[in-house]
């Protein structure tokens, strides 16, 4: 079955529900009619689904001028939440060339950047051909889910990484979703990683791969009288001027 429910799946399916902005306590679990899948779309099985700040903000309704990008003015215009997701190819459509059914696949539901909810947090979601990728056998469905909307903040703002090879780079921010995964792909081009953030991340920041750790909660790394090639301000929690010293 290449288009429409396939065969044996039922037209109603479990999914988060949202009618107006607000706190999480407006998230509801209903039916809703199983999405139908168009000539360049996919039918993906739900397996894990991320939450990240832009999903927080799109439930939250702020900033306001979200709400007239497309998220909605009264309420959501999309009413299930959630952009980030893995799971299984159930169906595809007439034009799609790239999955077939059974295929373990992950990506965002939406283009990126685009400030709506993406309707991933349900058993099955409708997705564009383009904005999906096979899932590679080494990583599980939840740490798959984990990584397009932060995988790809970290990309954008990394373009021609391999110039930072040999380089002193510094991550402020480095454990949050945007952070570690910009550590993992500086180290894996070679470059001589910095990672700034709390005091229980450290650990972690170092089993990623980090060469030295600044905890911000006792140490200014603004003010270390150590120069970076660059400097990747996750968090921008100093002012630019602050971080020009360093830089």
């Amino acid at each position: 079955i290449r288009s429409g429910h396939p065969q044996g799946l039922d037209e109603s399916m479990k999914a988060i529900v949202q009618e107006r902005y607000g706190s999480p306590g407006n998230l509801e679990l209903r039916d809703v009619d199983t999405p139908v899948v168009g000539d360049d779309e996919i039918l993906v099985r739900v397996r894990a689904a991320s939450i990240h700040p832009d999903v927080w903000h799109v439930v939250a309704g702020r900033p306001y001028v979200l709400r007239l990008m497309g998220a909605g003015v009264f309420k959501p215009r999309i009413p299930i939440p959630g952009t980030d997701m893995a799971g299984i190819v159930e169906s595809v459509g007439q034009s799609v060339t790239r999955f077939r059914p059974g295929d373990p696949v992950f990506g965002e539901t939406i283009v990126a950047q685009q400030w709506i909810h993406g309707g991933a947090f349900a058993e099955y979601v409708s997705v564009h051909q383009d904005l999906l990728a096979l899932k590679p056998d080494n990583v599980t469905f939840e740490q798959a889910a984990s990584v397009p909307t932060s995988g790809f903040i970290a990309l954008q703002n990394l373009r021609g990484v391999s110039q930072w090879s040999g380089k002193k780079v510094l991550i402020n921010g480095a454990g949050g979703g945007v952070g570690a995964l910009a550590l993992q792909i500086l180290k894996a081009h070679g470059a001589h990683a910095t990672a700034v953030d709390s005091t229980g991340k450290s650990g972690m920041l170092r089993s990623l791969g980090a060469d030295e750790v600044v905890d911000y909660t006792r140490e200014d790394f603004t003010r270390r009288g150590i120069r970076y090639d660059l400097i990747l301000d996750v968090t921008g929690n100093y002012p630019f001027y602050a971080c020009r010293r360093a830089l």
